[in-house]
């Protein structure tokens, strides 16, 4: 193989002898990508139908889970969808051990690997159980059933602040990832022509920001269950946008939610195609 001397050309050689080491797990990454992508376009979708008063959905993955599990087609498209969120979760976990690409093998970045292995592993597990016609309460429910037990124990409210603080920081780190095209980095960028990258640029820098901004709500609001001791507070995704639907300008401030999470769903399916794993 012929690698350039240039910094983006020596990244490519060395991915493309990594991917070529472990076509599984590169597979895997794609495949989880892909409905990592359809979920994200499902959450924005049922998230626009509720700016514009027509539906009033769970606008989480749970809800979009719920809404692709329609006839036989999409009974099938959500096993595919599993099977996606699994290769995923094992993705991911095969980063805590040599490190995510473009990362080397940093301890910050693995630990990273390893949350969004676990909870893309719990994603996959719920889309199965809906998917084999188990009744599963809704994610926003079990967040704040789980949040009241917490805050039952000694320091639980401060137990729930911290996690509500951890995820204002995540979406926060996104944001600026979003701002900053963090996320270039790890795209195969050399391989796109230069209009394809223009396009992929913009739907990366609007839906990353989008994204950041709305886990950052969310997690406002776990801070705000555990100070005020309202479990209620703490209804995840779903409730961050609900929340901007309900604030003056609110269907305008969600419809613009909506179509930067469309905008991260249309981005992963190019992330899926070009992500360096």
């Amino acid at each position: 193989m012929t690698t350039t001397r240039t910094a983006s050309g020596a990244t490519e050689g060395r991915v493309s002898a990594r991917e070529a080491g472990n076509g599984t797990l590169n597979w895997s990454a794609r495949l989880g990508l892909g409905a990592r992508a359809v979920i994200y376009l499902l959450i924005g979708f049922l998230a626009f139908l509720v700016a514009t008063g027509h539906s009033g959905k769970e606008t989480d993955q749970w809800g979009a889970f719920q809404q692709l599990n329609r006839g036989s087609v999409g009974h099938v498209m959500l096993w595919i969808v599993a099977i996606g969120l699994a290769g995923y979760a094992l993705w991911r976990f095969s980063e805590v051990v040599t490190g995510p690409a473009g990362d080397g093998r940093k301890a910050g970045p693995r630990i990273k690997s390893l949350f969004r292995g676990c909870i893309y592993g719990f994603l996959a597990v719920n889309a199965s159980q809906i998917a084999l016609g188990h009744r599963t309460r809704s994610q926003a429910s079990r967040q704040q059933g789980i949040t009241a037990q917490i805050m039952q124990h000694t320091a639980g409210r401060w137990a729930v602040g911290i996690v509500g603080a951890t995820v204002v920081a995540v979406g926060a780190v996104l944001v600026y990832e979003g701002v900053t095209r963090k996320f270039e980095k790890y795209l195969r960028t050399p391989a796109m022509s230069t209009s394809i990258r223009r396009i992929v640029r913009a739907l990366g820098t609007v839906g990353t920001t989008a994204r950041g901004a709305v886990f950052a709500l969310a997690g406002i609001f776990v801070i705000q269950a555990a100070v005020e001791y309202k479990p209620s507070k703490a209804a995840g995704l779903d409730g961050a946008l609900r929340s901007l639907r309900d604030t003056r300008g609110g269907p305008y401030l969600l419809g613009a939610a909506a179509v930067g999470l469309i905008a991260f769903g249309i981005y992963g399916f190019a992330e899926a195609r070009w992500r360096v794993t």
